[in-house]
C-alpha cells in the first residue's frame, strides 16, 4: 500500500510553498474556529493551497489502490467491513450493536484527522468520529436534526468535555463539534462528525484515538 512516509509529504509541500500563497492563507485561532462553528460557516474552513495540492496526489494514490478513499477508509484505518448490500449511492452500512449515534462504544472509532488542516493555530487538534449508525439530517438543508445534534452533545459531552475537566476548567470552552454538509465533504456515504479540542495533551489524544503520531 504506497502511503506516503514523512519525508515526502514535507518535501512536496515545501515545492508547492514556492508557487502556492500559503503565506496568504490565515491561520485560525480558537476564536475564529468557534465563530464558524457557531455561525455555520464551515466553506470557510479550508487547507492550505501546498496542502490542497499534497492532498489530492495522496487521495490519486490511494484511490489507484483501494477503488475509493471510502473502501481504503474502511479496510485499513476502521476495519469495518460493509454489508453485502451497500451501495456506491447510498455509501457503505454496518451491522451495529444500537441504531442510536453513539449509543454503543463498538459502533463509532475516534481517530486522528490523518489530513489535519494546517490553516489551525498549533493549540487545536482535529479528530473524526466515525460512526456505524447514521447521523439524521434535514433532507432539504442537510444540516443534523434537532434531535441528532443533541444526541451529538451529548456524546461530546461525556467522551470530551468531562474528561478535559480531569485536567482543568472551563473544559466545556474547549471543545467544539461539526458535521459537513455533504457538498463540503471529502468523504461522503462515511458517517462522521469533526471534533475540535483545543490545548489538549498528547496522552489524551493518545486516550481518545489509540493512535501515536499524526500522519497515516
Amino acid at each position: 500500500m504506497p502511503l506516503w512516509s514523512q519525508a515526502e509529504i514535507e518535501s512536496s509541500q515545501s515545492k508547492q510553498r514556492q508557487i502556492l500563497p500559503d503565506e496568504q492563507s490565515k491561520a485560525f485561532s480558537w476564536a475564529n474556529v468557534r465563530n464558524i462553528v457557531e455561525t455555520n460557516s464551515l466553506q470557510l474552513i479550508r487547507r492550505k493551497p501546498s496542502e490542497r495540492v499534497v492532498y489530492k496526489a495522496w487521495c490519486k494514490d490511494i484511490i489507484a489502490t483501494h477503488g475509493s478513499i471510502t473502501a481504503y477508509l474502511c479496510a485499513e484505518r476502521l476495519q469495518w467491513r460493509p454489508l453485502p448490500d451497500s451501495s456506491a449511492e447510498t455509501g457503505p452500512s454496518f451491522d451495529y450493536h444500537d441504531p442510536t449515534p453513539f449509543a454503543h462504544p463498538g459502533d463509532f472509532k475516534i481517530l486522528r484527522n490523518d489530513w489535519p488542516y494546517g490553516s489551525f493555530e498549533p493549540e487545536i487538534t482535529h479528530l473524526i468520529v466515525w460512526s456505524k449508525p447514521r447521523i439524521q439530517t434535514d433532507p432539504e438543508s442537510g444540516l443534523v436534526t434537532p434531535e441528532s445534534r443533541q444526541l451529538v452533545d451529548a456524546f461530546v459531552e461525556r467522551t470530551f468535555v468531562k474528561r478535559l475537566e480531569r485536567e482543568g476548567p472551563q473544559a466545556g470552552e474547549r471543545v467544539l463539534w461539526f458535521k459537513n454538509w455533504g457538498a463540503l465533504q471529502s468523504v461522503r456515504g462515511l458517517e462522521h462528525i469533526h471534533v475540535l479540542l483545543r490545548d489538549a495533551s498528547e496522552s489524551m489524544v493518545e486516550e481518545w484515538t489509540g493512535q501515536k503520531g499524526t500522519q497515516p
